[in-house]
């Protein structure tokens, strides 16, 4: 009897020892997960990228990058383009063109932040210069609130603010300081 109790003990406690363990691993596994993929590196890296959208045969987009981070590992998902980035928007064989220093995406927001030296210049050549700017993709906006150069035909705006939709079709700048009119000749 004595052998049978030391053996039904013994089970207990190495039942016990192997839950214990069980449980403990479970947690240090879960750290291990959490600092596997260091919370400030990206997922994913892609270089010199030069990728061409298209739909129903056309190519719709092109856009080219010398180097993309992909965050979509955190909960605000997103993914930056640190040295730049050219976009080139093709409709009905119109291009327009927008070139920035440094250009992020908020894939739950559908924002687009793009910064430093941002230029976009129409199919029919007008042209924003601004240090900032938006595009909200769901409502197919442009807009800042920082300082802009808009030249549309022989007129340059300057002004600290700006609204379009993306087709430059309903543009506004706000705030303007001044209106300048360029001799063509």
């Amino acid at each position: 009897m004595i052998g049978i109790s030391k053996y039904i003990i013994l089970n207990i406690a190495i039942t016990l020892f192997v839950m214990a363990m069980f449980f403990s691993c479970n947690n240090n596994l879960k750290e291990m997960q959490d600092t596997s993929i260091t919370k400030n590196e990206p997922i994913g890296v892609a270089e010199n990228i030069h990728l061409k959208y298209t739909d129903s045969g056309k190519v719709k987009a092109i856009l080219k990058s010398p180097i993309m981070y992909d965050y979509s590992n955190r909960e605000f998902a997103y993914n930056e383009f640190p040295d730049g980035v050219y976009l080139e928007l093709i409709e009905d064989g119109k291009k327009n063109i927008v070139v920035a220093d440094y250009g992020i995406v908020y894939n739950k927001t559908s924002i687009i932040d793009l910064q430093g030296n941002v230029k976009i210049t129409t199919h029919e050549n007008d042209t924003l210069f601004a240090e900032q700017l938006y595009f909200d993709e769901r409502k197919e906006w442009l807009f800042t609130n920082k300082p802009v150069k808009f030249r549309t035909g022989s007129d340059v705006t300057y002004g600290n603010g700006f609204d379009s939709d993306k087709g430059f079709k309903n543009t506004e700048v706000l705030e303007i300081n001044a209106i300048l009119t360029v001799d063509s000749e």
